[in-house]
């Protein structure tokens, strides 16, 4: 069979020696099969991979890669993903971290899993990206996408934050709280998860709402269609800080809209044959575990 993927391009996690070693481990065998490798030039310097290899930027591996493996945790499979979503590059994740949501691979298979998907052996899922701006006096001043979450919150404060919530151009309400959670289906199992969100399966066209400590015990989450506008009015006087994927960050002011829409991008995972999100999530969150006496 023909490999679809001619030319491959490695991200690893940065100040990582694990992480070094496994870099040159694949890319070694990926040379192997005859493949042009790619390494991302921060994985590079950082790793010290810097000569013997095609050093990359994020706009050359968009330009230039069939596929991407991104060795680390879900951290930097979320920065790649959204470094990458406007070129469509499908991902790989090989877990280098502790949790792995989004990494699936373990490092102990990993050559063997990478193996079996050049082979074309894999499953396809395509993930939602939200689209978020800061809006000021009407004009924006930042802008970003996040495949997680965007995170508002009372930052440095040590007291609650006050906001409008908007949903579409109505007004839905006010609330006092720690701040807001807005959550892709991808990311229902992180930040969200923590506030008792729920937990949306990644086909579910939904963005969940979880507020953060509200002051009243009726802000409840809530689901809303991927379709909708989902607009935070920060009220004075109080500053807020906005947080996307937990990978940036955005001090806001009084008086500030935060926007987030559906983005017209979307990531595509790769994974290896018998993948299974439920399986996953059993693993992950220890459902269906023996509970251990002391």
């Amino acid at each position: 069979m023909t490999c679809e993927f001619k030319t491959i391009a490695l991200i690893g996690k940065y100040q990582s020696p694990e992480v070094a070693e496994a870099v040159l481990q694949l890319a070694n065998y990926l040379r192997g099969q005859s493949l042009n490798v790619l390494i991302e030039q921060g994985t590079a310097s950082s790793t010290g991979l810097t000569s013997g290899f095609t050093v990359a930027s994020y706009e050359d591996i968009g330009a230039k890669a069939d596929l991407a493996i991104v060795l680390g945790g879900d951290g930097t499979l979320l920065n790649s993903a959204c470094r990458l979503a406007e070129y469509e590059v499908p991902l790989v994740g090989v877990n280098q971290g502790r949790l792995g949501f989004l990494t699936d691979i373990s490092r102990d298979v990993a050559l063997e899993k990478i193996g079996e998907i050049l082979d074309g052996r894999y499953t396809a899922e395509s993930r939602v990206l939200l689209d978020a701006e800061v809006l000021r006096n009407g004009r924006r001043v930042f802008h970003t996408v996040a495949l997680n979450d965007v995170v508002v919150n009372k930052g440095d404060l040590g007291r609650m934050i006050e906001f409008d919530l908007r949903i579409d151009g109505e007004f839905v309400y006010t609330q006092r709280s720690d701040g807001m959670i807005i959550s892709t289906p991808t990311g229902s199992t992180a930040y969200a998860l923590s506030a008792n969100g729920p937990i949306l399966h990644p086909d579910v066209d939904g963005i969940a709402l979880v507020p953060m400590c509200p002051h009243t015990l009726t802000a409840r989450p809530i689901t809303l269609p991927d379709r909708c506008k989902i607009e935070i009015v920060l009220l004075p006087p109080h500053d807020s800080r906005v947080h996307f994927d937990g990978q940036t960050r955005y001090d806001t002011r009084a008086g500030d809209t935060v926007q987030i829409t559906r983005s017209p991008h979307r990531v595509r995972l790769l994974h290896p044959v018998g993948y299974s999100y439920f399986a996953m999530l059993r693993e992950k969150l220890h459902w269906s575990s023996t509970p251990r006496h002391t």
